[in-house]
């Protein structure tokens, strides 16, 4: 008898250790957890279509019992229904996935799961449509006026480009000598070396009528022909001449523009 009363004790005060543990399931069935006070509200309240008014009561009946899985099952649909206002698919996947976890063998379990996946989607649409999509927005409108000012930029440096190149092109040639660019059409310099040829020569003849000897008295039919290199010094030097002298001798001659060819009449010395 006292082997028994001792075995006895022992089993109470196990279970009593399983009870407080939460390794024993809820005393409360699903029929216990729909007579409860609040979820009869909330399911009144859920048929007459104040959908707030039955989260309210559903709320104070998880409250009462949170381990009520009933009771997150009508929160998780009407969190889910979209002829509300404001849906909250979040709220909806977490008052599933409760419902699921208390009672994992439930005959709508699958339902449920295609529910939650449902919800995900929605949420995920919620979110990419949300914030990020004005943010994104921002960030192109930034992107595209940054895109239009380097537009802006390009063109004007095209534009400063084509100036450039313009007044490149009205530089004279280095190789063409500069008094031949910047001389009159009209001038002694733009004649050719054969023009040039022929010019002195006709003053030269001219010089020698009588008219020319008058007015230059020194003058005398004796001419030179400019070589590369010679200047009016080296000719008067050569003929032992002054250098006036050998240009009064020659007034249609420039002396900064001597060409090669040319022919230079000499004054007596």
């Amino acid at each position: 008898m006292t082997i028994w009363v001792t075995r006895s004790f022992r089993t109470l005060a196990l279970l009593n250790c399983l009870i407080w543990a939460g390794c024993l399931p809820p005393a409360q069935s699903q029929l216990d957890e729909e007579k409860e006070p609040h979820f009869l509200a909330g399911k009144a309240r859920f048929n007459a279509m104040d959908y707030k008014g039955a989260i309210e009561a559903f709320d104070k009946a998880l409250t009462v019992n949170p381990q009520s899985a009933s009771t997150h099952f009508e929160l998780g649909c009407l969190y889910d229904r979209h002829d509300q206002k404001d849906p909250d698919p979040a709220a909806a996947i977490y008052h599933y996935e409760h419902y699921l976890k208390l009672r994992p063998k439930a005959d709508n379990a699958e339902i449920v799961q295609t529910r939650i996946l449902a919800c995900k989607q929605e949420l995920a649409r919620s979110v990419n449509l949300g914030t990020l999509t004005q943010g994104l927005q921002n960030e192109f409108e930034k992107l595209r006026q940054e895109n239009q000012d380097l537009r802006q930029q390009l063109q004007q440096c095209k534009a400063y480009a084509s100036r450039l190149q313009a007044m490149t092109n009205q530089i004279p040639n280095p190789a063409v000598p500069a008094r031949l660019a910047m001389a009159p059409s009209s001038g002694p310099a733009a004649r050719s070396p054969s023009q040039s040829n022929s010019a002195p020569k006709a003053s030269g003849t001219a010089n020698s009528s009588p008219t020319d000897t008058q007015q230059n008295p020194t003058v005398r039919n004796h001419t030179h022909t400019i070589k590369p290199g010679e200047n009016p010094t080296a000719i008067a030097k050569k003929y032992g001449v002054k250098v006036d002298a050998l240009m009064a001798a020659n007034p249609g001659v420039d002396a900064r523009r001597l060409l090669p060819g040319q022919t230079l009449n000499i004054p007596s010395p």
